[in-house]
């Protein structure tokens, strides 16, 4: 029996943010989840740029911006 392997290719896109507190990075990910199902998505509060991170087969990052402005929040895309 011959198994075929199936790769997923995934995107990482990272943003620099606003966010500050933690509290709110956890309802921002409520948020973002509703609109992007089936991504991985986190923040780094550590981080200097107060990183938000997300991991799928596509991001949109132009409705990512969109919706974290919309939310209150600066975010841009870090390169």
């Amino acid at each position: 029996m011959i198994k075929a392997l199936i790769y997923t290719i995934k995107m990482v896109e990272i943003f620099k943010t606003n966010v500050i507190h933690y509290h709110q990075s956890i309802l921002l990910v409520e948020k973002l989840k509703y609109h992007f199902p089936t991504s991985h998505i986190n923040f780094d509060l550590e981080d200097c740029d107060r990183i938000l991170r997300i991991e799928d087969a596509f991001v949109p990052v132009e409705e990512t911006v969109r919706l974290m402005n919309l939310y209150g929040y600066d975010c841009e895309v870090l390169h």
